[in-house]
């Protein structure tokens, strides 16, 4: 039986709108480093293989379209690379993937801050390339007109993953020298111009930071936000209401792996899922708009869930918890144990890299001269 792999998605106080008023949320905190730090190690101690920070251009808004101006409900962000890269330190094993909406962001600034986070990490860190066609995002920049077809939003996100990629390996591994008797830090032949010319992005390179630990960080994407292309991301996710629908998605992928999003409320019994979920969507005035799967149930439930749609091909999970404070523990410390006895989850990390983690081989550096026979 192939390894289950497992991720939680981080957001605010959780994914339910009302989250941030339950019991144990803490709202004051949520934009400090304990809330994130906290949530991580409750992540990488259930050896889920990594945590994904959400993360915008613009405040977050019930409507998909426009602005909702609601004051009651979680408002505001951190950055999530600085967040990620702030609780490095303090995690060893689980991987760090935080959210670049790449429509706006150069792919210089985002292979320099991913790779630096992968050098704090010392091999965990990933990234999540989203794009946005929304107006009123566009106006904090003033640079474009929008709205544009989502098409080109999808080709500009390709060419922007592509030039990030050619970055990371503008550096070849042993380009840093560091020879104190000869003054010699690096060695300048092995560092190279990208020359990346294309319609969205003209970058000559090399990089400020030397390649990453990993050589390439895991990147991973929703369908259809990254044009396909060779090696345009690692990892799908995507969003299936059953298991035929986890199937075709599978196929359709064109990723080493394929996770499907979904938004857990999960209690010791079924009842008592959904009564808070009722409750919960009574506090917000409705139920929370999502475009992925709602579980509302028990651990055992889930994982049988989970065991079937991997039969339909999907290689993993990104758990959505509705409610951080009560669903993210109901993950580690129940789902997990019940998957692991059913032998299909870790019981301990065995790989010291986020790609290890995934089964994904170091890849050499397009740029190096191949060995000599």
């Amino acid at each position: 039986m192939s390894e289950l792999h497992l991720a939680v998605a981080l957001d605010g106080a959780g994914w339910h709108p009302a989250a941030w008023r339950e019991p144990g949320a803490r709202p004051a905190e949520l934009f400090t480093a304990r809330h994130w730090a906290g949530l991580v190690a409750e992540a990488e101690a259930g050896l889920l293989d990594f945590v994904t920070f959400e993360d915008g251009l613009a405040l977050q808004s019930s409507s998909a379209v426009t602005p909702d101006e609601r004051t009651d409900r979680v408002r505001g962000r951190l950055d999530a690379v600085l967040t990620a890269a702030r609780v490095a330190p303090l995690t060893r094993h689980v991987g760090l993937v935080p959210s670049v909406t790449a429509t706006h962001t150069e792919p210089f600034h985002v292979s320099k801050a991913v790779a630096t986070l992968d050098y704090v990490s010392r091999g965990r860190a990933g990234l999540r390339v989203q794009t946005s066609a929304l107006p009123y995002e566009a106006a904090h920049f003033g640079r474009r007109t929008f709205p544009v077809p989502v098409g080109e939003l999808a080709g500009e996100a390709a060419d922007h993953v592509e030039v990030v990629r050619r970055l990371w390996d503008s550096w070849e591994d042993d380009a840093e020298i560091r020879d104190v008797a000869t003054g010699r830090f690096v060695d300048r032949d092995k560092l190279h111009p990208v020359d990346f010319a294309g319609r969205h992005f003209s970058v000559r390179g090399p990089s400020i930071t030397p390649r990453p630990p990993q050589g390439q960080p895991p990147v991973t994407a929703s369908a259809g936000t990254v044009a396909p292309g060779a090696g345009a991301v690692d990892l799908v996710y995507v969003t299936p209401r059953d298991a035929d629908e986890a199937r075709a998605a599978a196929a359709d992928a064109r990723a080493p792996h394929v996770f499907a999003d979904l938004t857990v409320f999960l209690d010791a019994d079924g009842p008592a899922a959904a009564a808070r979920r009722d409750r919960l969507d009574a506090a917000a005035g409705q139920p929370a708009p999502t475009d992925a799967a709602v579980f509302t149930g028990t651990p055992a439930a889930l994982a049988d869930l989970l065991l079937e749609w991997r039969e339909a091909g999907l290689t993993g999970f990104r758990l959505r918890p509705a409610v951080l404070a009560h669903d993210l523990p109901r993950i580690t410390r129940a789902l997990v144990p019940e998957l692991q006895r059913r032998g299909a989850f870790r019981t301990a990390y065995a790989a010291p890299t986020l790609r290890g983690l995934l089964g994904l081989q170091r890849p050499a550096n397009r740029y190096a001269a191949a060995p000599s026979a």
